[in-house]
C-alpha cells in the first residue's frame, strides 16, 4: 500500500517539474500553429538562451535577473534572425515542408556544436547551487523554486491567453494561423505576425530555460530531450491547440513522476518514446474524449 503523503509529494513534484516543459511545449505549438513549421531549431535556441544567461551571469558577474534580460534579447534576436533570413528565404522559394524540417534540424545541431566548442560539454547551471529553501505544507515538501516556477508559468500562460484573445495583434496571429493568403488580402501583415510569434516563443523559451537552469545543470545537447517532450505534448494536445499542448505537458510530467512507483528511474526516458509511438499511431490529431470513446468501442467490437 502506497503512503498517501508519498503519492501527493510525487504529484506535486511532477506538477512543479512540468512548468518549464509546459513553456517549451507552448512555444513549439504556437510556432507550429501560426508559422506552420515544425521548429526543431527550438532546441538550439533553447541552448543558446541558457548559455547567454550563463555567460553573462557566471563569466561576466552580472546579477541573475539582468542576465535573464540579456538572455531574452539574445533569444529574440536569434529567433527573428532565423525566421527573417532562413525560413522567409525558403518561403520565397516555395520550398517543400521537408526542406523547412531539415533546415530547422540543421540550425539546432549547428548551435549545439557551436556552444559545445565555446563552453565545453561539462554540465553547468545558472546558479552555483541549485538547492532551494523548502516549506512543509501538510507533510508535502514545497520548495521556493516550486512556488516561483508555478507562478511564472501561470502568469505567462494567462498573459498569452489574454494577448491572443483580446488584442489586435493576437487576432491577426489567429487569422494568419487559419489562412495566411486570405489574411494578406484583408491587409494583415503576415510577416509581422510570424515575427511576433517567434518573439513570444522566445519569451517562453527564455523563461523556461531560466527555470530549468536554476533547478538543474545541462550541456548543449540537453534541450534535444526536452524538445522530444514538447513534440509529444504538441501531438497529444492536438496540432493548433496551443493550450492543449500545455495540458498534455502537465499530464506527461505527472505520468513520468508516478512511473517511479512501478519502474526504475533510469527507464523513465523510455516512457516518452512509448507515448510518441502511441500518439502517432492512435492520436495523430490529438487526444479527445470522442477519440477515446471510438477506440474503446472498436476494442469492444473485437
Amino acid at each position: 500500500m502506497i503512503d498517501i503523503s508519498i503519492l501527493l509529494q510525487i504529484i506535486w513534484t511532477g506538477l512543479a517539474a512540468s512548468t518549464y516543459a509546459v513553456l517549451f511545449a507552448v512555444a513549439f505549438s504556437l510556432v507550429l500553429k501560426v508559422v506552420k513549421v515544425w521548429n526543431f531549431a527550438q532546441a538550439g535556441i533553447m541552448a543558446l538562451s541558457f548559455y547567454v544567461m550563463y555567460a553573462v551571469h557566471s563569466k561576466l558577474g552580472l546579477d541573475l535577473l539582468p542576465s535573464v534580460g540579456i538572455g531574452l534579447i539574445g533569444t529574440v534576436a536569434a529567433s527573428v534572425f532565423m525566421d527573417r533570413y532562413g525560413l522567409q528565404t525558403l518561403r520565397n522559394r516555395n520550398s517543400p515542408s521537408l526542406t523547412f524540417f531539415i533546415f530547422t534540424l540543421v540550425v539546432s545541431e549547428f548551435l549545439a556544436y557551436l556552444l559545445a566548442m565555446i563552453f565545453g560539454t561539462e554540465p553547468v547551471a545558472l546558479t552555483k547551487s541549485i538547492m532551494s529553501g523548502v516549506n512543509l505544507v501538510q507533510g508535502i515538501v514545497i520548495s521556493n523554486w516550486d512556488i516561483q516556477a508555478v507562478c511564472v508559468t501561470i502568469l505567462l500562460l494567462l498573459t498569452l491567453y489574454g494577448f491572443i484573445n483580446h488584442t489586435r495583434d493576437g487576432q491577426f496571429m489567429a487569422a494568419v494561423a487559419d489562412n495566411p493568403e486570405l489574411s494578406r488580402i484583408y491587409g494583415i501583415h503576415v510577416k509581422r505576425a510570424y515575427i511576433l510569434t517567434f518573439v513570444i516563443a522566445a519569451v517562453l523559451i527564455t523563461a523556461g530555460m531560466y527555470l530549468f537552469g536554476t533547478r538543474a545543470s545541462m550541456i548543449p545537447n540537453t534541450p534535444l530531450q526536452m524538445m522530444l517532450f514538447a513534440v509529444i505534448a504538441t501531438l497529444l494536445g492536438g496540432m493548433g491547440r496551443v493550450f492543449g499542448a500545455a495540458v498534455a505537458a502537465v499530464g506527461l510530467s505527472l505520468i513520468q513522476g508516478l512511473s517511479v512507483l512501478v519502474i526504475p528511474s533510469q527507464w523513465q526516458g523510455l516512457i516518452l518514446y512509448v507515448f510518441l509511438f502511441i500518439t502517432i499511431l492512435f492520436f495523430p490529431q490529438g487526444v479527445s474524449l470522442q477519440k477515446i470513446k471510438q477506440l474503446i468501442h472498436l476494442k469492444e467490437k473485437q
